[in-house]
């Protein structure tokens, strides 16, 4: 040694053997112990000569791979030795390691650079690499554009490592040299280099992800599995087993080798269980925010891989990244696989990537992992864009049955009682858009097609979205295919082991009023449309209408309850839902309205103008399309061809939802100017529409019986007086009022079943038996809930050839059938109603302008509150019971309001609140209650004379007091109350 050379110098010289050794010093290849503790002890003690120490080390590098690469023996051994100096300067000096971290990483770049194919130097660079990923703290990185470039080119070197294919018959050579890359990523991915910095994250984890997915998407998934259930069960990391459990200044780094002796060569799956171990740890490490980017990169990896066509190792991945990934930060998986998609919508084809990408969603949302903070309405707002863009690029995308199963499987994460509800709002609000506006495509053909895909594929998604939220297997579990309504009517309503188990479910109902939006569909002009829709509709009918008044099930099982038992209040409660009315029997109204035109009209199909509406303001701060919440009690606007807020007290912007209603309302009544007296060879429906009435009427009937028999029957008797035509009618007509008659006679029969009445069936059974002779309903094909199917077509009338004619039959006296019904028992317990109430209900003029504005009334003073009690008026008898007060008897989300006061009191002209005093209201003492509504929105009819007036039981006092308690000032004069419903005898 020189007299003048550096102290750093020869103390690093000192740790090597003399020349002559080198050669010998293998198979170890290790420096002397006693020199490189004083070397070691010399670098932590002096701080300010690592940089020193570094720069000879990072020349010696230099030179030893120089050499080496030409096949120089005592180089090689003089390389190991120094990187095994570099990986003991860096454990003893890791409170300085950023001061060595320059040349160190320098080190291992060139070593790679140069002597990648031996496995034993890589081995030894991967050592260091690791120990030096144990202990830094990933800031230099940041702060040294030179060192982040040779970091990330030695990672990049490792991460070709980890997927080499040696060219070697020696596939256990293949896999350590594999192993010995994997093990350098477990280091990076273990280090706080990877987490620190934003900036840094997206391109380190691009490299170790890529190479992480060789290994996990060319494995078979039997295999996978098992590699995982392995991992669930031995969770300790075999490289890095302490890491992050102990401050940085306390941790162990790793120490690779390219083989042991005594052990056998590594296997396939150890390199499958190493790369799914080490994609765990970088999964359950990231925060929100570097989830996003890490999805992001295995975008980009799969996508530079080709592996999209493997779906089912897709599937298994975002299952996977879900469930290792930290419980607050897994809404981040179906977020970007979800966002991805929407950069990715403007292709022209469906790509692998599409198709791998939708299969992905549902196996998250459909999988058991919990998610949190996940934004349901963002995603299904996305998810709908997508179908509306897909439909508008190719109305058959093979993308479409896969997005509407993920919106479906959406229904599987509820958060909060009122979510499926608003989801379908969300839903119901772009389907009514669609419906009125279309979609618009790239070419100019026109966009019919596209509108009855867009609105097949929401109808499907909405229903699989329902059907999810109960827990129902879709498409394997739960196919509930249409009966063969010719031969065998409709399911039976008394035989409950016929009818799938009920699904308890907590969540809100989707309610009458979100679903009246969509039942103009009923009369689409695309017979495909029709079919989705009235699935859809007797699906909501069996499984999500609100059967409030008609049944109670508690336990799940649904029985029918009289009305006539039960405490006066539930009995005005039942009666007030069933007669006036609540969004079920509202939607009720309307969809018989649809029935019926769709029965009888010349021209099917709505036109609407894709025009914005005037009603919007000019501004141009128009409402976007969203989840639409319930319109205010009193902004409908209209009741009956009168304004219920002449004094304009509510804002004249109105909600696109009710914009769209007045529009669907106007345009339904364009089709009651093609709607015939009778029955004539230019009705429009076919015979499977014939068929699709009868089965939602069918579901009408067993489902809500006492609604639909009460709202029902007056259109049933309606649809009968089309099919009286004069016997000159051509035979044309004349197989319409046939297959409109036997329509009937099977919704007798199912009324007859559903309330036990012998002798209804027999009657309907009689008449279908003269009906054998074609034409007859056709059989409807098989429906599976929430999976889009392709278009189904219709059967028509077929073509009466030469001078044939239409075979005798008879038909269901339907007067007669009336008076049977009425006659029940069950019926009248059911309603309440004796037998002439009944007949003077059901026998009531019914036109289809009355039924439609039955179901866009809402409740006014004389009915009762949605979703409520109805509104009981403080009657005397009411009154003299203790503790019972206008406040307990309505619980609705609506406070007790002057106007409820001015319906409850009788001409209060004296009243000090000058809000009271208007004119008084019609007394009902001297009325009751008559069941003809039609008439009348108020139906009171004068009952017999009494001798005298009814006493009144209350005092002046006691109405001072009730208001007294509601907050009003003090009121003069005496009261008259008067109650909404009789009590029944």
């Amino acid at each position: 040694m020189h007299l003048f050379t550096p102290n750093h110098v020869s103390i690093i010289a000192a740790c090597y053997p003399s020349s002559s050794a080198l050669a010998s010093s293998g198979p170890e290849y290790r420096p002397n112990a006693q020199e490189l503790s004083k070397l070691t002890y010399y670098a932590a003690n002096r701080p300010g000569k690592i940089n020193k120490l570094g720069g000879e080390l990072e020349k010696r590098v230099k030179a030893g791979c120089h050499k080496a690469q030409y096949g120089n023996v005592r180089a090689r051994a003089s390389l190991l030795i120094t990187l095994s100096v570099l990986r003991a300067l860096a454990v003893e000096c890791r409170r300085d390691i950023s001061l060595l971290s320059p040349a160190l990483v320098a080190c291992l770049k060139v070593t790679l650079d140069s002597l990648s194919s031996d496995l034993e130097v890589v081995a030894r660079a991967a050592s260091v690499f690791t120990a030096w990923c144990t202990f830094t703290d990933g800031h230099v990185i940041e702060a040294d554009s030179n060192l982040a470039r040779d970091y990330l080119a030695v990672l990049r070197r490792f991460a070709q490592l980890s997927t080499a294919d040696v060219k070697s018959v020696d596939h256990e050579l293949r896999n350590r040299t594999r192993l010995v890359g994997l093990a350098a990523l477990t280091g990076a991915v273990n280090s706080e280099a990877l987490y620190c910095s934003s900036n840094q994250y997206k391109p380190q984890v691009s490299i170790i992800s890529r190479a992480l997915l060789f290994h996990v998407m060319n494995a078979e998934l039997s295999v996978l599995d098992e590699c995982a259930e392995a991992i669930k069960s031995n969770a300790t990391s075999i490289y890095l087993a302490e890491f992050r459990s102990r401050p940085a200044i306390e941790r162990r780094a790793a120490s690779i080798h390219a083989h042991i002796d005594g052990e056998s060569g590594p296997s396939s799956s150890d390199v499958l269980n190493t790369s799914l171990r080490v994609l765990q740890h970088m999964v359950q490490h990231s925060n929100g925010a570097q989830m996003g980017l890490l999805m992001q990169a295995t975008f980009e990896g799969l996508d530079h891989l080709k592996v999209w066509e493997k779906l089912d190792q897709s599937r298994w991945l975002a299952q996977k990244a879900c469930e290792w990934a930290q419980y607050q930060y897994r809404y981040a998986v179906p977020t970007r696989l979800v966002e991805q998609l929407l950069l990715i919508q403007d292709s022209s084809i469906c790509t692998a990537q599409h198709r791998a990408l939708a299969t992905m969603v549902p196996a998250v949302f459909t999988s058991p992992v919990p998610l949190v903070n996940l934004s349901t309405s963002d995603i299904i707002s996305n998810l709908i864009t997508l179908v509306l863009r897909r439909v508008s690029i190719d109305p058959q995308d093979d993308l479409l049955p896969s997005l509407v199963e993920c919106i479906s499987s959406l229904g599987t994460h509820i958060y909060y009682s009122d979510q499926i509800q608003d989801l379908a709002s969300e839903l119901v609000s772009r389907l009514v858009t669609v419906d009125m506006q279309g979609v618009t495509g790239r070419d100019k053909e026109p966009g019919d097609r596209r509108r009855s895909q867009a609105i097949r594929c929401l109808l499907a998604g909405l229903l699989g979205l329902m059907r999810a939220a109960d827990g129902s297997q879709m498409v394997s579990d739960d196919k509930n295919p249409p009966k063969n309504i010719p031969s065998s009517s409709i399911p039976q309503n008394n035989d409950s082991s016929q009818r799938p188990p009920s699904h308890l479910s907590r969540r809100t109902r989707v309610s009458g009023e979100v679903w009246h939006e969509t039942l103009s569909l009923l009369c689409d002009g695309d017979y495909s449309v029709r079919s989705d829709y009235a699935h859809t509709l007797v699906d909501y009918l069996r499984k999500e209408i609100p059967k409030r008044g008609d049944t109670t099930d508690e336990d799940g099982v649904r029985r029918s309850r009289p009305l006539i038992e039960g405490s006066p209040t539930h009995q005005a409660n039942s009666i007030g839902i069933l007669l006036y009315g609540d969004s079920a029997t509202r939607s009720l109204h309307a969809t018989h309205a649809y029935l019926f035109m769709l029965a009888t009209t010349s021209s099917l199909g709505i036109s609407f103008n894709s025009t914005p509406s005037p009603a919007y303001p000019t501004s141009g701060d128009v409402p976007s399309i969203g989840v639409t919440a319930p319109t205010p009690q009193n902004e409908s606007g209209l009741v009956n061809g009168h304004s219920t807020d002449p004094q304009g007290s509510y804002p004249a912007r109105r909600s696109p939802g009710l914009l769209a209603r007045t529009r669907k309302s106007s345009n339904a009544h364009r089709l009651l100017e093609n709607i015939p007296e009778k029955i004539s060879a230019a009705t429009s429906a076919s015979l499977s529409d014939y068929a699709l009435i009868l089965y939602v009427l069918s579901a009408i009937h067993e489902e809500v019986p006492t609604r639909g028999l009460l709202v029902g029957l007056p259109m049933l008797m309606a649809l009968h007086g089309t099919t009286e035509v004069e016997d000159g009618t051509n035979e044309a007509s004349k197989q319409r009022v046939k297959v409109i008659q036997e329509l009937l006679a099977r919704v007798w029969l199912v009324l007859g079943r559903v309330w036990e009445c012998s002798e209804l069936v027999d009657l309907a059974e009689k008449a279908l038996s003269t009906m054998e002779a074609a034409p007859t309903l056709p059989p409807l094909p098989e429906f599976i809930p929430g999976v889009l199917r392709p278009a189904q077509t219709e059967v028509r009338f077929p073509p009466i050839e030469g001078e044939g004619r239409v075979g005798p039959w008879s038909n269901v006296n339907a007067e007669e059938a009336l008076a049977i019904l009425a006659s029940a028992k069950s019926v009248q317990e059911a309603t309440g109603l004796d037998r002439q109430g009944l007949l003077r209900r059901c026998s009531a003029k019914w036109t289809v302008d009355m039924a439609l504005r039955d179901s866009a009334d809402r409740p006014s003073n004389h009915r009762m509150m949605e979703g409520g009690s109805p509104l009981l008026k403080l009657s005397p008898a009411l009154m003299a019971i203790e503790n019972l007060s206008l406040q307990s008897l309505t619980r609705s989300v609506r406070g007790v309001g002057v106007s409820d006061l001015r319906d409850a009191l009788e001409g209060r002209a004296g009243a000090s609140n000058s809000a009271l005093v208007r004119r008084p209201s019609v007394s009902t003492l001297e009325c009751s209650p008559s069941l003809d509504l039609r008439s009348s929105p108020l139906g009171l009819t004068r009952s017999r004379s009494r001798p005298k007036k009814r006493a009144v039981t209350t005092s002046a006092g006691e109405v001072r007091d009730v208001l007294n308690r509601l907050g009003i000032g003090k009121q003069n004069g005496s009261s008259l109350l008067k109650a909404s419903f009789q009590s029944p005898a």
